[in-house]
């Protein structure tokens, strides 16, 4: 890990992390419900395909049941790609994003057990009216996770965020934390430890900030890495990925920290495999959907 000697407090997600972690699996005879269901909230005209990757991954990791709910005019073409999943169409604003102002979704949400909200969105206010519809609705207690465009203009739910009962699921990148903690990107990056733990207590959440070495904290202060990533997943989509995983565990019935720690652990694992076959760089994001299932059964999950 090239940072390692700098986090000597971290717990590394390592194969002996691996081996003293067992990766949750269905108990007994299950059907799709009891799998978990997860509602993916994102996408715009300008990244109509984004949703497509998080939905997937969610179901490559074992989630039962998935919905889209994305742009009314990408609704069907999305419907089309993945048949897997439900697709609900949301009406568009002039700008190609989520009117989130018209997108009834209370209704879906009930039924969900994990939500993600934010993947392939670009208007920040948008994603922020639908993060605080979400936590508006004080009777629904699933798994939630905050992404991209969601994540930019969030320091307003902070207080709704630290009320829930179960903490949520934040993966930003370097870009994103800053916004978050309302700092340049350059100091984050001087200090990502202190970043990521602060922004853990500010939004009473689990955070990943994502990176060559990955930083996980929880609110307790407790610290994380994976260092295994490598450079091929920097790449567009890719964080969209790990969102679905992250959906997945949830909705399966993981802990918040639990569940972030092994959809890091399986993304990078699907990374590494996709650099020994396809090369280190130019593998697409797509191309690591396929690997999660493998990666699960590595774990001794699956």
């Amino acid at each position: 890990m090239a940072d390692g000697d700098a986090l000597p407090d971290a717990t590394l997600l390592d194969a002996a992390w691996v081996r003293a972690n067992p990766l949750p699996q269905p108990q007994g005879e299950v059907d799709k419900n009891a799998r978990g269901r997860v509602l993916v909230v994102g996408g715009c005209l300008d990244v109509p395909g984004g949703v497509r990757l998080t939905a997937e991954a969610a179901l490559r990791a074992g989630a039962g049941k998935v919905r889209i709910a994305t742009v009314a005019p990408a609704a069907v073409a999305i419907g089309v790609l993945i048949p897997e999943a439900a697709v609900l169409a949301l009406p568009v604003n002039e700008e190609g994003e989520i009117d989130a102002a018209q997108a009834l979704l209370a209704a879906h949400i009930s039924h969900c057990d994990a939500v993600v909200v934010g993947p392939a969105m670009s208007c920040r206010d948008q994603a922020s009216l639908l993060v605080g519809a979400l936590l508006a609705q004080a009777d629904w207690t699933g798994g939630l996770i905050i992404d991209a465009a969601a994540l930019m203009a969030l320091a307003p739910h902070a207080e709704a965020l630290c009320a829930r009962a179960a903490p949520a699921v934040l993966t930003p990148h370097i870009g994103e934390m800053a916004a978050m903690l309302g700092r340049d990107a350059e100091v984050i990056a001087r200090d990502r430890p202190g970043a990521v733990r602060e922004a853990a207590r500010r939004y009473g959440a689990v955070v990943v900030l994502k990176g060559g070495a990955s930083l996980i904290a929880d609110t307790s202060g407790a610290l994380f890495a994976y260092g295994e990533g490598n450079v091929g997943l920097a790449t567009g989509g890719s964080g969209d990925v790990l969102a679905g995983i992250a959906a997945a565990l949830l909705a399966r019935g993981c802990a918040p920290l639990e569940a972030t720690l092994w959809a890091v652990w399986l993304h990078g694992e699907a990374g590494r495999r996709c650099a020994e076959t396809i090369g280190p760089l130019g593998f697409l994001a797509s191309e690591l959907l396929g690997l999660i299932p493998q990666a699960m059964r590595s774990a001794g999950g699956e």
